[in-house]
């Protein structure tokens, strides 16, 4: 079977597209070599893909006749990919927790359409009629002649 139809078919790609596209710019390779999306995978092979900026290493056990369903992935392959990758990934997702809690920092769109709500978008009751102040007028001075 080809690598992106293998990848596509345990899941690990959304589709066949995106996993030759991933493919293409050099994220995926069987041992220590790069491939090209035309590769055969054969059963006892190693693969390598960058995703996530995560090393993920998969041991191909069985070759699937087509897409299989997730809970059926186990029995095609073997995940070896480090700890130490989602321990890396654990980290990550934490700084971006510590980074901006909810609630604090600058506004998203959402919070601003909903001050905006409550606050109120009548442009009119923000500028103030300055001939009450002035009188009619509007502020000039009157010639003296």
């Amino acid at each position: 079977m080809r690598i992106d139809k293998f990848l596509w078919s345990i899941r690990f790609y959304k589709t066949r597209s995106i996993a030759a596209e991933e493919i293409k710019k050099n994220r995926v390779s069987i041992g220590t070599s790069a491939v090209k999306s035309s590769k055969e995978v054969k059963e006892g092979d190693t693969i390598k893909i960058r995703k996530n900026q995560i090393d993920y290493k998969i041991k191909v056990i069985q070759i699937p006749k087509s897409r299989i369903g997730a809970k059926l992935v186990p029995l095609y392959i073997q995940d070896v990919t480090d700890k130490e990758q989602y321990e890396l990934l654990k980290l990550r997702k934490m700084s971006q927790d510590y980074y901006r809690n909810k609630g604090e920092g600058r506004p998203t769109k959402k919070d601003r359409r909903d001050m905006d709500g409550y606050v109120g978008n009548d442009i009119d009751s923000d500028f103030t009629d300055w001939d009450d102040f002035f009188g009619e007028t509007g502020g000039e001075d009157e010639d003296e002649d």
